[in-house]
């Protein structure tokens, strides 16, 4: 056995600033964009085992173990969930599907702010509450780019955009990995974040509009923003404390697409905004094709239907697939468990991490089949039949795509691997000690450490499993509520998820931006540490000046 070792030069500062140096050397390498990011993220990895080795006493054997578990769970489920969601993309694009699909959209209007608001906030929201990890990124990123907009507008924007419903992504898979760790109900976890992340569902959609189209171009479409951020908070409040956590995503999303388009169909903005590109300067719009003149012919009802048809076959089989119920059927049979040999349950996370040593697992669950992926596959291969593809045609698409996201799948490995060694060599949990030792001001730098976890694990799910444990322990020594800060840790998390690199290449893989991840991630950073921040603001004010947890403890159970 080997124990967690948090601060191995008896100094909590000189230890917190070794074991930033990997994540701190990824972005930077990547925001310079002087370096590819697939490379970017080897490099990092490797400094990463450097430092768990050397500085933080891992065993060499358990550190590239761990390397390799991480790497093989990035392919597993999430580059599976890229390839199969661009091939999809492929398909309808080849297809002309995709087409008919711009023009029903440009439909409903043509304006480009009022696009971003029911594509990247609400259609998002939708694939956030049915499959998350990556999947609303990789399919608003694409709808985006054919509508014509810049990729860094499409990049940008859809990361950006799905912020508010990450906590209750994949059927609310974040929460319940939150309860599992803290061993708190998850309806009472729930209850609490929907008491705070509803307050950012009013902000985002003015945020990314704002991004967008700056402040005046925001004041114009208003009241469509209102109607959004209210039809889509309001759910998200209710569902969530007085329903359960489970089908928060998908039913204030439903809700806010149905309110958004039946809005535009009595009002629509004076001045109808064009521009595909960011009000800033946008260089990125210059390495977009020429858009096409956009077609008015009215579309019939058949028509609509037919472009329609592959993303609801996708929406119903990932419906089914991120329930308990499907998953409950089909994982006794179709899963190979491995626990790591000379890993799984050889080391201990410790005092102050966690109450008593206890041992954490290393164990690549192969649930093959009810991956969110292989829903995306069968999907795909469904809608191409539909579509009037033949086997060998979709074979050949299949190769092609996976040519095209080598690379990114590449990035997401390693990225998956860093995340996976920080977790078991304890380097995460020495930065989560930092934020811990803030005194008085740790619900504010709580909240942070949410966002931190996102941001290095690319995950709320593993975030809320890496620091749960820690926001209860440390909350309770604080006199601090620990359902508060244990919901504060996934709140906060989900700003982080903006700026995790694999997020990033998730965005830059769904629009063909290649190599441009360093912009990518220069756009979103300040948007998130704002944000986060002010969540951070918000959860202050709910532990000290008018305390909103003694009211959920009435939740449904």
């Amino acid at each position: 056995m080997w124990n967690q070792v948090y601060n191995p030069f008896n100094n909590a500062t000189l230890s917190t600033l070794v074991a930033a140096i990997p994540v701190v050397i990824l972005l930077v390498l990547i925001a310079t964009n002087k370096v590819k990011a697939h490379i970017a993220a080897v490099i990092a990895l490797v400094l990463a085992n450097l430092v768990a080795i050397y500085a933080f006493t891992m065993p060499a054997n358990m550190s590239i173990r761990a390397s390799a578990l991480g790497i093989v769970t990035g392919f597993f489920p999430i580059g599976w969930i890229v390839l199969n969601v661009i091939f999809m993309y492929r398909l309808t694009v080849d297809s002309g599907r995709f087409e008919i699909l711009q023009r029903a959209i440009g439909g409903v209007t043509n304006d480009r702010r009022l696009q971003i608001l029911l594509i990247a906030f609400s259609f998002g929201a939708f694939f956030e509450g049915a499959s998350g990890f990556g999947t609303p990124v990789a399919v608003t990123g694409a709808v985006l780019i054919g509508l014509g907009f810049s990729p860094l507008a499409a990049s940008g924007l859809s990361l950006i955009a799905n912020t508010a419903p990450v906590a209750y992504g994949a059927l609310g898979t974040p929460i319940q990995g939150l309860a599992t760790v803290t061993g708190f109900d998850p309806f009472i976890l729930g209850a609490m974040v929907g008491r705070q992340l509803p307050v950012f569902s009013m902000i985002v959609p003015f945020w990314v509009v704002w991004a967008f189209a700056g402040w005046k171009g925001m004041k114009e479409v208003w009241p469509a923003i209102l109607i959004t951020a209210l039809s889509f908070a309001i759910p998200q409040f209710v569902i969530s404390n007085y329903i359960n956590p489970w089908i928060v995503d998908i039913g204030a999303s439903l809700i806010s697409m149905a309110a958004l388009i039946l809005f535009l169909k009595v009002w629509q903005p004076k001045t109808i905004w064009t521009s595909a590109k960011l009000r800033q300067r946008d260089d990125s719009a210059a390495t977009a094709p020429p858009a096409k003149p956009f077609d008015t012919t009215p579309l019939t009802s058949a028509q609509v239907w037919s472009a329609l048809t592959p993303w609801i076959i996708l929406c119903v089989i990932l419906l089914i697939w991120g329930t308990n119920w499907f998953k409950g059927i089909v994982n006794p049979i179709f899963t190979w468990n491995y626990p790591v040999p000379e890993l799984h349950n050889m080391i201990n996370k410790v005092p102050p991490v966690a109450a008593k040593p206890t041992p954490e697992g290393a164990v690549f669950a192969f649930t093959y089949v009810s991956f969110t992926g292989t829903g995306m596959l069968l999907a795909a291969i469904i809608s191409g039949f539909v579509m009037g593809f033949s086997p060998i045609k979709m074979i050949k698409e299949y190769g092609s795509t996976i040519k095209l996201c080598a690379y990114s799948l590449i990035t997401i490995s390693a990225m998956l691997a860093i995340g996976t060694l920080t977790r078991l060599s304890g380097v995460d949990a020495t930065l989560g000690l930092a934020f811990a030792a803030t005194g008085v001001l740790y619900p504010f730098f709580g909240t942070l450490l949410g966002w931190l976890g996102v941001a290095l694990t690319g995950s709320d799910t593993a975030s809320n499993v890496l620091f749960g444990n820690l926001q209860k322990i440390t909350s309770e020594q604080l006199g601090l509520n620990p359902i508060l800060m244990s919901a504060a840790n996934s709140s906060g998390g989900v700003m982080g998820k903006m700026i995790d690199a694999q997020s990033i290449v998730v965005a830059s893989t769904a629009t063909n931006w290649f190599g441009h991840e360093g912009s990518i991630l220069r756009f979103v950073f300040w948007h998130s540490i704002v944000l986060a921040c002010m969540v951070g603001g918000f959860v202050m004010l709910q532990a000290y000046v008018y305390p909103f947890t003694e009211m959920v403890i009435a939740a449904p159970k």
